[in-house]
């Protein structure tokens, strides 16, 4: 048989404690919306002290208190822990005359309760998670009308925790939407295997970036880069291979690359950048990070090592009006293919 926990267990308790946890209310911060109800409870019942309970386990918390200086007690120690196993007020005229708590030491001791009456919080489910109730230090009773008044108060407390709930799940319900979302808005631009732009996003950017420096007469390059004799590595070592050191391509171009450069995939093994704020030296500069970084890459596959090189063609914007970047794209894809032509594992600029 088990020990005595010395003190009743409600009926449905594990029911009761999961509602309790459901709530999210336990341990915290007092809230004025509380306080005004124990208040009040306080004032119309005319005691010095009044507590809103949360009966957990092991402690009955509170999560209001007047007149009295403490957090929590131990629940063998709680009358809310006889409140909750009922549905209507619980009364103690004197504590020193009840053999359920004469021996308790918040009776015996501080706070030195005589009566007690508490009204449980109920859920709609039926189950009660604490208990809202009046303490005095002498031996009285309260009215029907005066228990209706403190029924009527804690159903009050329990509008406000269902209240504060749904408060809670609605903003929860709101971050997710906000986040699938933005991940719905990150998939529609990135290139799922590599990570970077998809096509339609990065000659989007690309393409505004374009506008902003022909405004504003700024430097813009732009690069394209393409991994040399990628068919040899599906044809020797198969797709996955392939898709293998795509991804590493990604990886390389996103550190290599600043951040506020605009990288892209714009199909099989070709990718493509836009430099803002970038001149001849600089892009050649980039250009030259990005072959090197791909040439020291060495890509994990199925317990050996992927290489490749890569081959990148540069170009600069000439500023004209009505420029597009499709026209920069093509000049930066004839400096590629001139590096390929020349032997690969290259950088070309368009000028060369």
């Amino acid at each position: 048989m088990a020990d005595d926990p010395g003190y009743p267990i409600p009926e449905h308790e594990e029911e009761r404690l999961a509602a309790l946890e459901h709530y999210r209310v336990l341990d915290t911060p007092h809230d004025e919306s509380f306080d005004r109800i124990t208040r009040l409870a306080s004032r119309i019942l005319e005691t010095p002290i009044a507590l809103m309970t949360l009966v957990d386990s092991s402690r009955q918390w509170f999560k209001s208190r007047v007149g009295i200086d403490m957090d929590e007690t131990a629940r063998e120690h709680a009358f809310c822990a006889h409140a909750i196993c009922g549905h209507e007020v619980m009364q103690v005229p004197d504590a020193l005359e009840d053999p359920r708590f004469r021996d308790n030491p918040l009776v015996t001791g501080g706070p030195e309760i005589r009566f007690y009456a508490g009204a449980p919080l109920t859920t709609r489910d039926g189950l009660n998670l604490g208990a809202l109730c009046v303490i005095d230090r002498v031996p009285r009773t309260i009215t029907e009308e005066q228990a209706a008044i403190l029924e009527d108060l804690a159903q009050l407390a329990m509008d406000e925790i269902e209240l504060r709930y749904a408060g809670l799940k609605m903003m929860e319900e709101i971050a997710e939407r906000r986040r699938l979302e933005e991940e719905m808005r990150r998939l529609s631009q990135t290139d799922d295997l590599t990570g970077v732009a998809n096509r339609r996003h990065f000659l989007a950017q690309g393409e505004r970036e374009l506008r902003r420096a022909r405004r504003y007469g700024r430097p813009i390059a732009a690069l394209m880069v393409d991994i040399d004799r990628f068919k040899a590595i599906n044809d020797t070592h198969g797709h996955a291979a392939g898709d293998a050191v795509l991804r590493g391509m990604g990886r390389v171009l996103r550190a290599t690359l600043r951040e506020i450069d605009i990288i892209g995939r714009l199909g099989g093994e070709e990718f493509a950048a836009v430099l803002p704020e970038t001149g001849r030296v600089g892009a050649l500069d980039a250009a030259e990070r990005v072959r090197a970084a791909v040439e020291g890459m060495a890509v994990p596959f199925e317990r050996k090592e992927l290489r490749c090189t890569v081959s990148v063609g540069v170009a600069l914007a000439a500023g004209a009006d009505g420029e597009m970047l499709d026209q920069l794209l093509q000049w930066a894809d004839s400096a590629l293919y001139a590096a390929k032509a020349g032997g690969r594992n290259k950088v070309v600029a368009v000028d060369e």
